[in-house]
């Protein structure tokens, strides 16, 4: 595929996941297509415009592609018109991944906050999918109100499993709401695992990232084995717009998935 030129691709389905949020379904089985976990795709309406989409979905399932997207700009909205039998413009996969061979043999911790719960999806997938793989798997998952909580049901699913410690907060909730009340950096704190030998993956707001690593360093775990995705201002995929530039790097290119140390120099700096 021309790193430039999208595809035409027929979707399959949509879904309402939210409000607000909805994914869409994409057949590849014509071309095939593989990607590794936390990559992203750019997904073109035809008449309105681009947009880079985090790849959401289970990569073992290699005919459907699947993008998971919030209505909150000029191409978003739009799409949210889509249906199964149209078409949207495809190019990708871009941009660095999961580094799901890292965590082989160790703890894995996964904290998601708000829809970054969709980047990190499929490597949530990739290692229940080979749990033999990794000693402990945690995930840790925020989201605003009990409303917004995102994939609710395959959420309950990993919940289920006596082999994954799973934990969700809401920052507020009414009195129908049982569950932990709370920012996300709060489960940290209460979450088994052994620091030393532990591997973070962390997808959200900067803020909840910041908060996240710190709280992952208080308990020891090094920043060289925490990992982060900064998804924010990217254009063209191939660093040539310079939008997404941050520091010396373009998001697109060099991330979005970081290793934190990596970052650490600018990522507290104001303006960066």
């Amino acid at each position: 595929m021309h790193p430039v030129v999208p595809q035409p691709t027929p979707i399959t389905r949509v879904t309402k996941e939210l409000s607000d949020t909805f994914s869409i379904h994409l057949d590849v089985s014509a071309r095939g297509f593989s990607y590794r976990p936390g990559q992203f795709n750019m997904l073109y309406l035809f008449g309105v415009g681009e947009v880079p989409i985090s790849i959401s979905g289970d990569r073992e399932q290699g005919q459907e592609l699947v993008h998971t997207i919030r209505a909150v700009g000029g191409v978003t909205r739009p799409m949210r018109t889509l249906k199964t039998g149209d078409f949207v413009g495809l190019r990708g996969p871009y941009g660095t991944y999961w580094p799901m061979e890292e965590a082989h043999g160790k703890d894995l911790l996964i904290a998601a906050g708000g829809l970054g719960l969709a980047p990190l999806r499929p490597a949530i997938v990739h290692a229940l999918t080979h749990r033999d793989r990794y000693r402990r798997v945690i995930v840790l998952y925020g989201a605003r109100s009990p409303d917004e909580l995102l994939f609710l049901k395959e959420v309950e699913r990993w919940r289920g499993r006596m082999d994954t410690e799973v934990a969700v907060t809401v920052d507020h909730a009414g009195d129908d709401w049982f569950g932990h009340v709370g920012v996300v950096t709060a489960l940290v704190p209460r979450a088994t695992f052994e620091a030393k030998d532990t591997v973070a993956f962390v997808c959200g707001p900067e803020v909840m990232i910041r908060f996240t690593v710190r709280e992952l360093e208080r308990r020891g775990v090094s920043r060289e084995a925490i990992w982060v995705s900064m998804e924010r201002s990217m254009k063209c995929a191939i660093g040539h717009c310079g939008h997404c530039q941050y520091g010396s790097h373009f998001v697109c290119k060099d991330g979005p998935v970081y290793r934190f140390d990596r970052l650490a120099p600018i990522f507290h700096v104001r303006e960066v």
